[in-house]
């Protein structure tokens, strides 16, 4: 029984697959494979990584073409064979959105040492045909922070966050101590929803922080949940992922987002070029693969400037939102005064969170 779920599952796969075409022949092309774990129009997470999918192949002009495979489940079975389908239709490079994908990509890079295979997130690389990456993302999220705690009227801020993992806790820290930098006053409540991606999970857990007087709501989840139920009660939203201004223009603030092209474009190009070597890239605000969205035009001018001013600062190098005395909940320091943290020291195995937050699980 479970060989024939299995092989229906394949099929499946194979039928629901999704090229998109470049001009030229097959022979021609450098084939790439994304492997995704949601809807590439979920509003979110995977449409940042779709958009930037569809910049790939136009940066190339045709040298390049993109395959995709959507709702992929976070279990090794499922991945590798989404990536074996792909692999199937002659791509050489295999790209993996998920943190939850990550042991699956390491065991295909070793079989299949002629293929290439880039996952977000994670830990785990080797020196040939694996890599890992991600971004400082705590740079806009400090930045963020500070437009809302410049905007908040109760000080009681909501933060809609999927697990309680050191990712997660990374951007909820740093939006807190952006926060904080301009109203000490603020709080910051969190709900742990212990999923990526559930549309309807996100928007409880948002309705439950609206409930607590919170009246600007961020999030560190897949789809658009909070913004919608922010706008439903008349309150004020920051994204994640990408730009939704134009969806939500009486409610949202701004949002913390990716430029995935950014990696993609640099690596396949190295791949295609002969050069590449796995980096464990940690792209910044200064190469543009994180940033600020714009702001809406609910947002006061005075805010705009104090977050631009800090942003500019950032760029710079003048400026490292994880320096300083950082305390945690519990009274250890996270950060000693005149220090700044390391790449290592902000992703330990586990982090807690500052002072000024609370946590609770859905």
């Amino acid at each position: 029984m479970k060989k024939i779920i299995a092989l229906l599952m394949a099929l499946l796969m194979v039928f629901g697959f999704t090229a998109c075409g470049s001009n030229g022949s097959d022979n021609e092309v450098t084939k790439v494979g994304f492997i995704y774990i949601g809807s590439a129009t979920d509003g979110g997470f995977t449409q940042a990584h779709d958009e930037a999918r569809q910049k790939v192949e136009t940066y190339f002009k045709g040298k390049v073409k993109t395959y995709y495979l959507e709702n992929v489940a976070e279990d090794k079975e499922s991945v590798k064979t989404a990536a074996s389908n792909l692999m199937d239709q002659g791509c050489t490079i295999i790209v993996g959105n998920s943190f939850g994908f990550m042991d699956a990509l390491a065991d295909l890079a070793k079989e299949y040492p002629d293929v290439y295979f880039l996952h977000f997130s994670g830990s785990k690389s080797n020196d040939t045909n694996f890599d890992n990456f991600f971004g400082a993302m705590e740079q806009p999220r400090y930045l963020s922070g500070i437009a809302a705690g410049m905007m908040t009227k109760t000080n009681k801020l909501g933060y809609v966050a999927a697990f309680p993992y050191t990712e997660v806790n990374i951007g909820i820290n740093a939006f807190t101590l952006g926060a904080q930098s301009v109203n000490p006053n603020v709080e910051v409540k969190v709900v742990y929803i212990n999923t990526w991606y559930d549309p309807a999970k996100e928007q409880e857990a948002a309705e439950a922080l609206l409930a607590q007087g919170c009246d600007i709501l961020a999030q560190h989840c897949d789809t658009t949940g909070p913004l919608l139920a922010a706008q439903k009660a008349g309150k004020y939203s920051i994204g994640y992922n990408s730009d939704k201004g134009a969806d939500f223009p009486d409610t949202f603030i701004t949002a913390p987002i990716w430029h995935h092209e950014v990696y993609y474009e640099k690596a396949i190009k190295e791949i295609m070029d002969g050069t590449f070597k796995p980096s464990s890239y940690y792209g910044t605000m200064a190469d543009g693969y994180v940033d600020l969205a714009p702001f809406t035009s609910i947002v006061p001018q005075n805010v705009q400037d104090k977050v631009n001013e800090v942003k500019a600062k950032i760029v710079s190098g003048d400026f490292n939102p994880m320096s300083g005395k950082i305390e945690f909940t519990d009274g250890t320091l996270w950060c000693k005064e005149g220090q700044t943290l390391t790449r290592a020291e902000i992703w330990p195995s586990e982090l807690k969170l500052v002072k000024g937050v609370t946590a609770t699980n859905q």
